[in-house]
């Protein structure tokens, strides 16, 4: 009899821990808008408290609920690998020729944000919502390019 609650309380147990990516399958979140990189902690003199800028938990916010909205709440588990493909707005101030360079390719976007902290950014607002931990993350790419709509492409799959 014992035996039995033991493997009953196992199974409840690893089903608490969230489901272990399935080989070979990928998540896909599509972040609408441009996206911000994440900003240092702010700290208050006169408190000595730090407190995170207000853009960087709106943009947190913002990749969150999009995650919610493609992949529910699974809280994956295990070694993962991420890739985030950045789509920048191509900028109205530039040549008709330049403009054409940045959609073909050809130039690419070496100014803010930051690929790190748009990096930085997604990872902590993933947590708890795709992964327990970004620490989970073994394998990662993320790379910036010009876009005639703004968006970030976050993939997710099993290392």
């Amino acid at each position: 009899m014992m035996m039995v609650e033991t493997a009953m309380s196992l199974n409840a147990e690893l089903e608490m821990l969230g489901p272990k990516p399935v080989p070979g399958a990928t998540m896909v979140i599509r972040v609408p808008g441009v996206m911000r990189g994440k900003q240092r902690p702010r700290f208050n003199r006169r408190t000595g408290h730090a407190h995170t800028p207000d853009q960087t938990v709106t943009m947190e916010a913002h990749v969150r609920h999009c995650a919610d909205q493609a992949v529910g709440n699974p809280c994956l588990q295990g070694p993962l690998a991420v890739t985030i493909e950045v789509g920048v707005p191509i900028p109205v101030s530039w040549s008709k020729r330049r403009q054409t360079e940045a959609a073909s390719g050809v130039a690419r976007p070496i100014g803010k944000p930051d690929l790190d902290n748009i990096v930085k950014l997604v990872c902590d607002a993933l947590n708890g919502v795709v992964w327990r931990d970004d620490a989970q993350i073994v394998a990662q790419l993320a790379t910036k390019h010009y876009a005639l709509v703004p968006e970030t492409i976050i993939r997710v799959r099993a290392a």
